[in-house]
């Protein structure tokens, strides 16, 4: 697969990496979705993603260019947890910026939506959480 980073953002999770882990898996794949292999989920009315999950990292592709990686690690803090974003269009790969009028602010709604994400592992963990 040819992927290009379009953004990238992290933080620590004071708890250790397993319990981190655990909690994110919780936040990105709720209810009863499978916390390994590879399997699809309609994340929208009509809208399919393909859902990835191996060695502490979780990955979301879907539509012709999106696909995001969460992934956790230790850290002598704690656990450092890591959210990519990647353009892996096949195909027009350079109409992927124009065609999503939102990459103008992509890279702050990205570190908006990992913020809230942090804090609710923190929550789920009851220890601190901070983007880095």
């Amino acid at each position: 697969m040819n992927k290009k980073l379009i953004t990238e953002v992290a933080g620590i999770v004071e708890a250790p990496a397993a319990r981190v882990w655990a909690a994110l898996a919780a936040e990105l794949l709720p209810g009863d979705r499978p916390r390994s292999g590879r399997f699809a989920v309609e994340d929208a009315p009509g809208h399919t993603s393909t859902v990835e999950v191996a060695s502490h990292t979780i990955s979301i592709q879907g539509g012709w260019w999106y696909r995001g990686e969460w992934s956790v690690e230790p850290h002598p803090q704690g656990a450092l947890v890591v959210h990519r974003v990647f353009n892996v269009a096949e195909w027009m790969r350079w109409a992927v910026p124009p065609a999503n009028r939102m990459f103008a602010g992509f890279a702050g709604t990205t570190r908006r939506g990992f913020a809230e994400l942090l804090a609710n592992v923190g929550r789920r963990t009851q220890a601190p959480a901070r983007p880095t």
